[in-house]
Formats: structure tokens, sequence, C-alpha cells
């Protein structure tokens, strides 16, 4: 997916975001896979490398506020022949709210904000919830578990995006 966005012209900067923030995906995935949370990773890894795909679209979005790359991110990967449903991660990794999101797309959506180094306990607590429910496992043993694991990825987020303003000089 990350050379599917070089082929599509996304700016360095733009890249090593969605490295960065896979890196964060990545220790998500491990603890819920360690939780033996079933869930599809691959769509994980897919939607979090293509979420920002729209600031292709919109570059002033890279480095500023704006949320105009979230649906023309959708259509755009759409009108590339990428799967609608990941494309979707573009617009739900900021609309994780609604009842028809994926687990997996709250999941996108939690890399997406521990990345950085900053907690949303509304987003954690949904993931932990709905985790809780497909290992059919006691929610607040889990939340242990899980929001250690969360602490370890946000810890990590100063770091990180210290190696993202390297990559945007």
């Amino acid at each position: 997916m990350l050379a599917l966005l070089q082929r599509l012209q996304a700016p360095a900067a733009l890249v090593q975001h969605h490295r960065l923030v896979l890196e964060a995906a990545d220790g998500i995935c491990d603890a819920l896979a360690m939780a033996e949370v079933p869930f599809d990773r691959p769509f994980v890894e897919a939607g979090t490398a293509l979420h920002d795909a729209g600031k292709i679209l919109f570059p002033q979005e890279i480095h500023g506020p704006g949320s105009a790359h979230e649906t023309a991110g959708e259509a755009f990967l759409i009108a590339q022949g990428v799967d609608p449903g990941l494309a979707r991660c573009c617009r739900t990794h900021a609309a994780w709210r609604g009842s028809g999101v994926r687990f997996e797309e709250r999941l996108v959506a939690l890399a997406d904000t521990l990345w950085k180094g900053v907690r949303n306990a509304e987003l954690e607590e949904t993931v932990i919830a709905e985790a809780a429910l497909r290992a059919g496992a006691d929610r607040w043993t889990l939340y242990i578990t899980l929001d250690d694991a969360f602490e370890r990825v946000a810890a990590a987020g100063p770091e990180r995006l210290a190696r993202s303003r390297v990559a945007s000089n």
C-alpha cells in the first residue's frame, strides 16, 4: 500500500506519516493478537497505510488542519481501483463513532491517534469493549492488557513525531 502511495506521487512526508502510523498499528495489532482477539490484521495494516491518501489532493492538510482529504481520499482511492471497504478508512479514521464502522476501521483511527502520543479515552474504551465481545473475554481484564499496550504505543509518540519532522525537512 505504501508503494501505491508512491505511485500516486504522495509527498515523502505523507508516506513517512503512514509508515509511522503503521508502527503504532503494529503495536495495537500485536496486543490484540496476544489477547486472542479475532480481527482482520491485513485490513488494519492496509487501511492504516492509506488512511490519509486524500492529502495527495490536499497537500496543505499534510502539515495543517483540514478534513477535505477524508471524503476526497475515499473517492480518489476507489477511482484508483482500491476496494471501497478499504478506501472507507480515509473517512472513518476521523468518523469512527458511527454504528456502521467496522472494528478494524476503529483500529486505524486508534493508530492514527496513538502514533503521536495522544490518548483518546472514548475511542480506546470503544475498541476495548468491542475486543472483549469478539474474544468472549471479561472487559475489565482485557482493559488492563490493552490499556497497557496503548500506553506503550503512545509513549513512543514523541520519538515518532521527531522522525516525522525529519522527513518533512
